[in-house]
């Protein structure tokens, strides 16, 4: 019987990525006998029926607080009992309660009402929130950073205003190269925490600002304004504690630079001539003679969200209390009914963004079951990352194992799909040794490591790593390399195409032109690096001139007890 077209080109395309799949396996066994039965369990359908499985219609994008987390936690929960691990709460269950609020924000102001301009929340438990003629002054990139010597205020007061502020660091040229950056201010082309948003809203209430908006511009933030309007202009939840949150002024926003453009024409300025100003450490606020009014009502709720947790305990006692956390998060952004079409429309499945990353999270289980650890490896599947790294955070805050005895954190926020690759990609590069770890194990596989290449998107800042980073805990976080073994240009369209179309949308979906050959190299990748940490053979830490290592330093030295082996 004569194939149709399309079905025999399936079972090429099918025959294909078996083939690079086997020689994927072969080369990585050959490059390592001794892990063999780890890296055997590391299977590409198991990686296919986990992705498509959350990332379904049942699973409604997998919102903390409803349906769709009951049901997440429900599936790892029953996950981590079939592979055999452990209730990785000490109080013997597989969960960590996380306490957040929920709130919902529906913004007016002299701005205007439509997301399409702005969008607006506070963490102000309030039904409504008014403020009335705040005065608006342009801040630059409103930094503070004595070692660069950078003050965007200058001393001026603040309190009570309204603070319109660029996204990221300010790109300084490098005065002997204007081609380049300059490696000596805000890391050159690597973005720092000053231009994380978090740190942005984090001055402004600093400074006594009640509002601050964030200009977005596609470019430097990485991904376009509806990202923006998706994550943020539903409902938003926090850290639920007694003090609230005080680290936000009274209004938190972003402004499309559209908007923008036109409310500072309409204060006589100019947004480039203002944003080149915003590039000397001369630049100081600018008040743009005008003022505006907000209307912010809200309503709220209380979520007892979760962290799912499992363990294998380690098999040495002396150092079983030791721990290897290995984390992804199971959240997404939900289901929007105001959005047009039908159900399986309206959901932000999240195939990518972070299905794949709990699944590479199972299938490491698995194969640290294949070769049980000598520490204890704790594999923990977060909540709310997509609201502000909570999940990871109030872990942070609230470890259910000593900090000081933790000894690393391996994240995986979106493992590749996208085709293999000969190079693998550092995000944060620079701050540990868990990075030489991984160029070792790459360089087994005929494989390179790279700093991230597109550092200035500042993607360190945002996956659940990074809390981990902050409380002294050394981390690893990859990302798909871009010399793609197969056709190049197609894999970097598809790449390119993800961020542009898919990324914080219901577009995001497992596709069929999804290589998983590519997902079981990285993921096997991270299982070499991870095994040596969990046979105790080394211990991570921070590189000289990380940010992160004073706060290490500290931590270790208030242990009460002796330093890790």
């Amino acid at each position: 019987m004569k194939l149709p077209r399309t079905s025999l080109i399936r079972r090429v395309t099918a025959g294909l990525l078996a083939l690079a799949l086997c020689g994927a396996l072969r080369a990585s066994e050959a490059a390592d006998p001794d892990l063999g039965p780890g890296l055997r369990a590391i299977k590409a359908e198991d990686l296919r029926q986990v992705i498509s499985r959350l990332s379904s219609d049942d699973f409604e994008g997998r919102e903390p607080g409803g349906h769709g987390e009951s049901v997440t936690v429900d599936y790892l929960v029953d996950h981590f009992k079939q592979i055999g691990l452990a209730p990785g709460n000490p109080d013997g269950t597989y969960l960590q309660a996380v306490p957040l609020t929920g709130h919902i924000a529906r913004p007016t102001s002299s701005i205007g009402a439509s997301p399409d301009d702005f969008v607006a929340w506070s963490y102000v438990r309030q039904p409504e929130i008014a403020v009335k003629q705040s005065e608006l002054v342009f801040v630059g990139y409103g930094i503070q950073a004595p070692e660069y010597g950078w003050d965007d205020y200058k001393g001026a007061d603040l309190r009570g205003k309204t603070l319109i502020m660029l996204i990221n660091d300010p790109p300084i040229k490098d005065p002997k190269d204007p081609d380049r950056l300059d490696d000596s201010m805000f890391k050159g082309k690597a973005m720092t925490y000053y231009g994380r948003w978090t740190y942005k809203y984090e001055i402004a209430a600093k400074m006594g600002a009640t509002a601050a908006l964030i200009i977005h511009q596609t470019g430097p933030a990485g991904y376009p304004y509806s990202v923006v309007v998706n994550s943020n202009a539903r409902e938003n939840f926090d850290i639920r504690t007694p003090e609230g949150n005080s680290h936000f002024p009274t209004i938190a926003g972003w402004l499309s630079e559209a908007r923008a453009r036109s409310l500072i024409k309409a204060a006589g300025y100019d947004l480039d001539t203002l944003q080149t100003a915003a590039l000397s450490k001369d630049f100081r606020p600018i008040p743009l003679k005008s003022a505006v009014s907000f209307d912010l009502k809200e309503s709220w709720r209380d979520v007892e969200s979760h962290n799912v947790v499992g363990k294998i305990e380690g098999s040495d006692p002396a150092l079983r209390d030791q721990v290897l956390v290995i984390s992804a998060h199971w959240d997404h952004l939900g289901w929007d009914a105001s959005l047009p079409g039908s159900k399986h429309d309206q959901i932000f499945h999240g195939a990518r963004d972070n299905a794949s990353g709990i699944a590479s999270l199972l299938s490491l289980a698995q194969a640290f079951k294949a070769m049980p650890p000598k520490r204890t490896v704790l594999f923990i599947a977060t909540t709310a990352e997509e609201k502000g790294l909570l999940g990871a955070e109030y872990y942070a805050r609230h470890p259910l194992y000593p900090l000081q005895k933790t000894v690393a954190d391996i994240n995986m926020d979106g493992i590749n799909t996208f085709g293999r690759t000969r190079d693998v990609e550092i995000v944060g590069n620079g701050n540990g040794s868990l990075e030489d770890l991984l160029t070792s194990a790459a360089a087994k596989e005929g494989r390179v490591t790279r700093p991230d290449s597109r550092s200035e998107k500042g993607y360190f800042f945002r996956a659940d790593q990074l809390e981990f980073a902050r409380v002294g805990v050394p981390v690893l976080y990859i990302k798909q390399g871009e010399d793609a073994i197969v056709d190049p240009q197609s894999y970097h369209e598809r790449v390119d195409a993800f961020t542009a179309t898919q990324y914080h949308r219901p577009a995001d979906q497992i596709g069929a032109d999804w290589d998983f050959s590519a997902a079981v190299e990285d993921v096997g990748l991270l299982f070499r690096v991870a095994y040596p940490v969990a046979m105790g053979q080394v211990t991570p830490s921070w590189k000289d001139g990380s940010e992160f290592k004073g706060v290490y330093d500290r931590m270790m030295a208030e242990s009460p007890s002796k330093p890790l082996n």
